[in-house]
């Protein structure tokens, strides 16, 4: 490989990392067995363990709850429309159906130029900004008097939502390794499953101020929800972090420590490069051009449409299994509360054996035994078969997504091509929201066998692309071993190498 005029590990700014500069790393910062320095190496003053203590304290939390809020406002419809919505707006079960599909018009096509535009803006202004704006989507639904209004309000929180889930995804890659990712991905997601819990007791109670203001309790669960979520929108404004190079938290030595660690991250050989993170329509096309995008999108798509049917249509089973409205809010809390526990000991589990697929595939039997459990058993007959169902498929489901979320972004590499292939994947993979919110109907209730089924052929395709992700990341490590040890890489010079991302023989795919 031609060597280029670059920047010496030991003189690197947080510019040259920042900027894509070439940093290069002579013999003296070899380790004995002749493999790339690591940054405790070339860093000993920061301590690793410390520092990722402080990086979760100060960025997770303000994540997961904005999250957090950003699930319990996507998915509260559900709680309000088992406490009179579509009795009080005169909605029919397609109506109802066609104001919960509404949402995936926007939001699925949005999220791929949100990401473009978090790469361009910050995230400090970004999503607060969208978070503020659904907030007040969200609240005015609470007025809302007719099947017209909920339908444009539906839309608009599509737009705003858009960007969250994907933006963050994005940027948790921006501050952490390959190998602390998932724990962090799950801890952000986990905020999901407990919206889901905390939507059921707050509809629960919000649903008793029936009457007062002269309003239905259901309206009353979009407005308070709404304006708490405004709320934390304008905390976030001063509260969310941007990026390592400019964290007022962290310490010169520390900030360089990070980026050092992302701009290598993946490669072990001495002689690796690191990523070329520029802004460049190259690594858009890449994104779409490379197969484990859309082997990733597939796997996607078997997890997205149980996760969207779970969070809609939950309480609506367990009310028809013949619960009243309060019971049913009340019975979807433990659901929820056991997927989000076993989805942050998973990741822990998942971070620390480095291992992606084998979690993601218990995740998926899971789900599978769950859904062959409620379609095959009488729903009428014996309700809490269908109960215990219902826990199989959520303690698969949530700790699923942050598995393979994780999975493509570890390795997916150059920051760019990272955004496109992650918004490309939640944003097409999200179009299977618009399915989801079409196959439970009211006819079906209270087994929901067509809605059951549909969910569980989307399992077994994510499967079927499961296998083909291990087929194809096994097969492309053993080429890079062949092609570096044949000379394939030698005339390359070192931007050429750069660009290579997730291509480079020093980079190695996760299974």
């Amino acid at each position: 490989m031609e060597k280029t005029d670059a920047t010496h590990i030991e003189t690197a700014s947080i510019e040259d990392f920042k900027n894509g500069t070439q940093i290069t790393i002579s013999d003296p910062e070899k380790t004995s067995g002749g493999t790339m320095a690591t940054a405790e190496e070339l860093y000993p003053s920061v301590n690793k363990a410390k520092l990722l203590r402080k990086m979760d304290l100060h960025i997770i939390p303000m994540l997961s709850l904005l999250y957090l809020l950003c699930f319990l406002d996507r998915g509260n419809i559900g709680n309000a429309n088992i406490e009179g919505l579509s009795t009080d707006l005169g909605l029919s079960g397609k109506q109802y159906n066609m104001a919960l599909t509404v949402f995936f018009f926007t939001y699925a096509p949005l999220e791929v130029p949100s990401n473009m535009l978090l790469k361009k803006f910050r995230p400090s202004i970004w999503l607060p900004t969208i978070m503020v704006a659904w907030g007040i989507v969200m609240t005015l639904m609470g007025i809302v008097q007719n099947y017209g209004g909920l339908l444009v309000t539906r839309v608009l929180l599509g737009v705003f939502e858009a960007g969250l889930f994907p933006g963050v995804a994005y940027y948790l890659t921006t501050w952490y390794c390959r190998s602390e990712l998932q724990f962090r991905q799950a801890m952000f997601f986990s905020a999901a499953s407990i919206a889901g819990a905390f939507s059921g007791l707050l509809a629960f109670a919000i649903s008793k101020m029936r009457g007062v203001a002269g309003l239905e309790g259901w309206r009353w669960i979009f407005i308070l929800e709404g304006i708490l979520t405004v709320v934390v929108g304008f905390i976030a404004y001063f509260t969310l972090y941007d990026y390592p190079d400019t964290a007022k938290f962290l310490t010169e030595d520390e900030r360089q420590f990070i980026l050092y660690r992302i701009k290598f991250d993946g490669q072990t050989n001495s002689n690796a490069v690191a990523q070329d993170d520029s802004m460049n329509s190259k690594y858009l096309w890449d994104a779409f051009k490379d197969i484990q995008t859309w082997l990733h999108l597939g796997l996607f798509w078997g997890i997205i449409c149980p996760l969207y049917s779970i969070s809609f249509f939950l309480p609506s089973i367990i009310k028809n299994l013949g619960y009243t409205s309060s019971k049913a809010q009340l019975l979807t809390i433990p659901i929820y509360i056991v997927a989000a526990t076993w989805g942050v000991i998973q990741a822990w589990l998942s971070d620390k054996l480095q291992k992606r697929s084998i979690f993601v595939a218990f995740n998926l039997c899971c789900m599978m035994l769950g859904y062959i459990l409620a379609i095959s058993i009488s729903a009428s007959a014996h309700p809490a078969a269908t109960y215990v169902g219902c826990y199989l498929a959520a303690f698969g489901i949530y700790p699923a997504i942050p598995g393979i979320i994780s999975w493509i972004s570890n390795n997916v590499s150059g920051s760019y091509k990272r955004a496109v292939a992650m918004a490309v994947q939640i944003g097409i993979g999200n179009l299977l929201g618009a399915v989801s919110t079409n196959i439970y109907r009211v006819e079906d209730k209270p087994q929901y066998r067509l809605g059951h089924s549909i969910n569980l052929g989307f399992i077994v395709l994510g499967f079927s692309c499961l296998v083909g992700l291990r087929i194809f990341y096994t097969k492309q490590n053993s080429l890079k071993k062949e092609r570096l040890n044949n000379g394939y890489y030698d005339s390359m010079s070192e931007e050429e190498f750069a660009q290579l991302g997730d291509r480079s023989p020093y980079f190695e795919y996760k299974l």
